[in-house]
């Protein structure tokens, strides 16, 4: 426990971790059902883990504070009930902000009330089948038609794609590529409005994935989220927040699986001997204690940023990449201590090693995150 936390902060986590070891308890059968349950949310609502700096009087607590979103991530992703701490994450950090930061108050007082209680539950359509990380190369188009814009087109990858109710989904309402997108805000339930299918996944199995399509679907123009034409900005200027969140759930799943590892290798013996006594493996566990250090340091130091709202672009680039990059070789490692049984499916280092793999790919590619800190460069 750092410094960047007061008593408050540290009650709080005491009711995150409760929650959290509830949540892994129950995680393999969400993982053999391929999703999350949506009563999930309903539960992390009623104990009070959801919409944080939602006002008052639209249902929320008013607490503009990170680390308590950063507390809910932590734990849960801890546990290694990573598909949960990637839902809480969306929820929380990465698609409420478009709503808290942009929307006016007749569109708060629609959609708000029921992200804190878990009834709506948030997703955002950005990726398109041909567009990963340029988000300047999105083609669903809405055209204005009366009070209305028709879109048409189609997005994948979306997470929370199954459960989700309420989708931030980006369009193009022009011909300029960084002016000529917008972001709507679409109800699952508008006509035209197609859920794909679940996607299968290597690892995140009871993260639901999936496929979109929008077929001359009317969403009205008061579901408009800011001035038409000012999404991409928008969006650019959402992406720090959901690197950090990606990046303490990467720490804290490195530092979950680590743990697990150090009570495996104190217990499984070899040639007579825990193979916890052999130099390969100390000198193994040494090297990821200390990365793993290094890491905590680095993203404490971010967090304090990011509440004093001085967290950089290049620096959550460089915070994402590390992190996750770690979090990836951490779990490789960890798993060939385990030996044949760190490939077993009934041992969570097995579903910690093909959940980590994604996190060097969604919210900006490791080579996307390499370019943002050349370009701070100067370079």
């Amino acid at each position: 426990m750092t410094v960047m936390y007061d008593d408050e902060h540290r009650q709080f986590r005491d009711l995150a971790r409760s929650f959290a070891s509830r949540i892994a308890e129950r995680h393999e059968s969400w993982e053999q059902a391929g999703s999350l349950p949506a009563s999930m949310f309903a539960e992390a609502g009623a104990h009070g883990l959801l919409g944080f700096p939602v006002p008052e009087e639209f249902g929320g607590p008013g607490v503009d504070d990170f680390r308590y979103h950063a507390i809910v991530v932590d734990e849960v992703a801890r546990t290694g009930s990573a598909a949960a701490a990637i839902a809480f994450s969306l929820q929380n950090d990465v698609v409420l902000p478009y709503l808290t930061d942009l929307a006016n108050d007749e569109q708060k007082a629609r959609w708000l009330p029921g992200v804190v209680t878990g009834e709506t539950i948030l997703g955002i359509a950005m990726t398109e089948p041909g567009t990963g990380s340029d988000l300047a190369g999105i083609a669903t188009t809405a055209v204005r038609d009366g009070d209305d814009y028709v879109v048409n087109g189609a997005k994948t990858f979306i997470s929370n794609g199954q459960n989700g109710t309420l989708f931030v989904v980006a369009v193009r309402t022009g011909s300029d590529r960084h002016k000529g997108l917008s972001l709507l805000v679409v109800d699952a339930d508008t006509p035209g409005f197609e859920r794909g299918r679940n996607l299968d996944k290597i690892g995140l199995h009871a993260q639901d994935t999936s496929e979109l399509a929008f077929t001359d679907m009317r969403v009205p123009v008061r579901n408009r989220l800011g001035a038409e034409g000012d999404g991409f900005y928008h969006l650019v200027r959402n992406l720090p927040q959901e690197r950090l969140s990606l990046s303490v759930g990467a720490v804290a799943a490195a530092e979950g699986v680590f743990a697990a590892t150090r009570d495996y290798v104190a217990q499984r013996r070899a040639f007579g001997s825990p193979i916890g006594s052999f130099q390969n493996t100390q000198f193994v566990m040494a090297e990821i204690a200390t990365e793993l250090d290094l890491a905590r340091t680095f993203l404490d130091d971010c967090l304090t940023q990011h509440v004093a709202g001085e967290l950089t672009a290049a620096r959550a680039a460089k915070l994402k990449w590390w992190t996750t990059e770690l979090q990836v070789r951490t779990a490789d490692r960890c798993l060939q201590l385990h030996g044949g049984y760190g490939y077993m499916r009934e041992y969570p280092v097995s579903r910690a090693f093909v959940d980590a793999r994604i996190q060097t790919i969604y919210g900006g590619t490791t080579e996307i995150m390499k370019t943002i800190i050349a370009k701070d460069l100067g370079l």
